[in-house]
């Protein structure tokens, strides 16, 4: 237990804001609204100490609570876990049919302005024909040329909150923004930064490390707020159920407050995804080198032998060594000999097509 509650704390401000802040605004609306008599906030003039006990044990235990469960609560909001596979499959084929209609807006939107500024390529002039005779997305090209470029944009956007395989798609909005992140060492380098992420942490310069943690800090945030809104509502309805209600009107009037309050924040998590995105992506980008180094390997000039040494890397510390990972020898750097940019020839690069199936957990960095 100790361990756990250093573990937490370890996070500091991170922690203070994604997790305790919330838990604080919960903790009020809990006290105000559904157990007034408990909390003592009914009468703040005489129960001033109190109530001020109750707030701040009650905000320290259930940011705790939430923070320490973050990897569960993440993976039901992600599609991982406590679906029913029906549903998750029905859910996962919705969001690759939206993938693939922002994708054809998108590119039809592009050869339209082609068009127009009269430098379209006469190979993509059947192309766009096609998308105008398509009974779906001709009804929205015209909209989305007319809405401009800052609709572009946002098309763009969302198009770039899914990930680029289409076996990676999840059943919920989250899960694949996070998961977009997660593929992206994978995809250009074959560096997997699920597998190496702890790795890759310690290695990555502090402004990185410190990126990463500062943006998943505002997903934290809406996660923590989503969840402890849940609860109070939970707590509302046995409060109604059982008849102990002080204000049964406010209680009751709370409950479909809350619900799209929660929307809210969940669609609001989604978004502040972008900023966590980019601080990964900067993570792998920058720190793929330093790492290699601590790992005492030699990063290729060319970037496919570059692929096959991190795939090999990545397979070592997922499945254990077997005889293939002997082709890592070639990029290993004699001990004491500092890491230089050479260009070895693998002797036996292994370059799967595709990554493989993502980590059951679906553990977000």
């Amino acid at each position: 237990m100790t361990g756990l509650i250093q573990s937490a704390l370890g996070g500091g401000r991170a922690l203070l804001i994604g997790w305790i802040l919330p838990s604080l605004i919960n903790v009020l609306i809990f006290g105000f609204v559904v157990v007034p008599k408990l909390s003592r906030f009914a009468a703040l003039g005489a129960e001033t100490g109190r109530a001020a006990i109750f707030t701040l044990v009650a905000t320290a235990v259930l940011g705790l609570v939430l923070a320490a469960l973050q990897t569960p609560l993440y993976r039901v909001l992600e599609g991982y876990r406590g679906w029913p596979q029906w549903l998750a499959q029905a859910r996962r084929r919705h969001h690759l049919a939206r993938k693939h209609l922002l994708r054809n807006r998108v590119d039809a939107v592009a050869l339209a302005e082609q068009e127009r500024a009269g430098r379209l390529a006469v190979a993509d002039e059947s192309v766009l024909a096609a998308f105008r005779s398509h009974p779906i997305i001709s009804r929205y090209l015209a909209a989305d040329v007319r809405k401009g470029e800052v609709w572009f944009a946002l098309l763009n956007e969302q198009l770039h909150r899914y990930p680029l395989d289409d076996r990676q798609v999840t059943p919920t909005r989250l899960g694949n923004a996070i998961r977009r992140f997660e593929e992206y060492g994978y995809d250009r380098y074959r560096l997997d930064s699920q597998v190496l992420w702890h790795e890759l942490n310690a290695a990555v310069p502090d402004p990185a490390r410190q990126q990463t943690d500062d943006a998943r800090m505002s997903v934290d945030f809406f996660v923590s707020l989503l969840y402890g809104h849940l609860l109070v509502m939970a707590a509302a309805i046995v409060d109604l159920v059982i008849g102990n209600a002080v204000h049964p009107w406010l209680v009751a009037a709370t409950i479909p407050v809350l619900l799209p309050l929660m929307m809210l924040w969940y669609r609001l998590a989604v978004v502040a995804t972008d900023e966590w995105a980019g601080a990964v992506r900067a993570m792998v980008n920058l720190g793929r080198h330093p790492l290699a180094a601590a790992l005492g390997l030699t990063v290729p000039k060319k970037v496919e032998e570059e692929r096959a040494m991190w795939h090999l890397a990545s397979d070592l510390v997922r499945t254990g060594f077997h005889a293939g990972l002997a082709a890592l020898d070639t990029y290993r750097t004699a001990p004491g000999e500092p890491s230089t940019e050479s260009t070895p020839t693998p002797t036996q690069p292994i370059l799967p097509a595709a990554r493989p199936s993502p980590a059951a957990d679906g553990t977000p960095p």
